[in-house]
């Protein structure tokens, strides 16, 4: 089989496409055949030895797939092979096969498409734990989400929504803006030219956000603790900006604000339960068409890393995702 292979530890130029072995899934595991697999910043963090859990090279990138059930390890059950799943890998997603503990593998619903499946676990799944099971928006409250035209961004947008919040987006520029408008943001600031905390304020009347969910991190991090009202929460996605912030915590204990950082891939190993309930909602809101996954753009296994360098550059809007050569078969 092809895979986008990892030799050393020096970023995503490091990627090179090979003919490896088809892998053997051992117990509890199933082998799947990728007909799509998700693109996410954290595919550049593992490329560079910068990931929580960090495989040693040679290995493939790639933390969600869609795709077939192509052979059960000892002791799977609920799974049979041809079933269509979506999967949430360690990692090799970048190829055409991959292994996938069982208790990871999700069914895949026959009406999505095998895109709109690679496109749906990390930021859905992030997006619906964050505000539903850590930070408990509540219908009738104010939700301000930055980078809000990006992977995770955009549909926490549309979650938010779907739970009832006021949604205030940020994002750089006005076409960035408008797909976080065409997903159901209610205001719009531009980062680049408006002063984010000032306009916070001024659309919540002087009270601040009752929620803000931060993908972001840096001086986007400092305009959200002088922008949070009494009581409010700030999320702690992620640090595309680049500089992880240092919080002083006089500024939590003068408006009772909680920090709350969301660690997505610890739940199917510390509380499954709680992945499960989530999914369950997430798959039903699809089919009830309430949430879409919004791919912008698709490349071949072999432009693997002008996907990745796409997200990196922030080029994209919502989500970049990787076919197989079978894919469209």
């Amino acid at each position: 089989m092809r895979a986008i292979v990892c030799h050393e530890l020096t970023g995503p130029a490091a990627l090179r496409l090979e003919q490896v072995p088809d892998p053997c899934p051992g117990p509890g595991q199933v082998r799947i055949r990728v007909r799509a697999c998700g693109v996410n910043f954290a595919d550049s963090l593992i490329t560079r030895g910068q990931y929580q859990m960090q495989p040693q090279p040679p290995f493939s990138p790639g933390f969600e797939v869609a795709g077939e059930v192509l052979e059960l390890g000892a002791g799977v059950v609920g799974i049979a092979v041809a079933d269509r799943v979506i999967a949430m890998t360690a990692h090799g997603g970048y190829a055409e096969q991959v292994i996938a503990d069982m208790n990871r593998c999700v069914p895949m619903p026959a009406a999505m498409s095998w895109e709109h499946g690679a496109a749906f676990p990390v930021v859905f799944g992030t997006s619906h734990i964050a505000l539903w099971h850590r930070a408990r928006l509540r219908s009738g409250e104010t939700l301000v989400v930055h980078g809000a035209s990006g992977g995770v961004g955009l549909t926490a947008v549309a979650i938010g929504k779907q739970l009832g919040a006021t949604v205030i987006a940020t994002a750089n520029g006005p076409e960035k803006l408008q797909v976080a408008r065409a997903h159901g943001a209610d205001h719009l600031i531009d980062a680049r030219q408006e002063d984010v905390r000032v306009r916070i304020k001024a659309l919540t009347d002087g009270r601040g956000a009752d929620v803000i969910y931060d993908p972001v991190g840096g001086d986007m991090f400092t305009a959200s603790l002088r922008s949070i009202a009494f009581e409010g929460r700030i999320l702690v996605i992620g640090f595309a900006g680049g500089t992880v912030p240092q919080i002083p915590a006089n500024h939590l204990l003068v408006k009772n604000v909680d920090v709350i950082g969301v660690n997505w891939p610890a739940y199917a190993q510390l509380n499954p339960k709680v992945m499960t309930e989530s999914f369950q909602t997430l798959i039903q809101w699809y089919l009830a068409g309430a949430i879409t996954p919004h791919v912008s753009a698709t490349y071949p296994l072999e432009q693997a890393v002008e996907a990745l360098n796409q997200v990196l550059a922030r080029k994209s809007t919502g989500k970049v995702v990787i076919t197989t050569e079978s894919a469209n078969n």
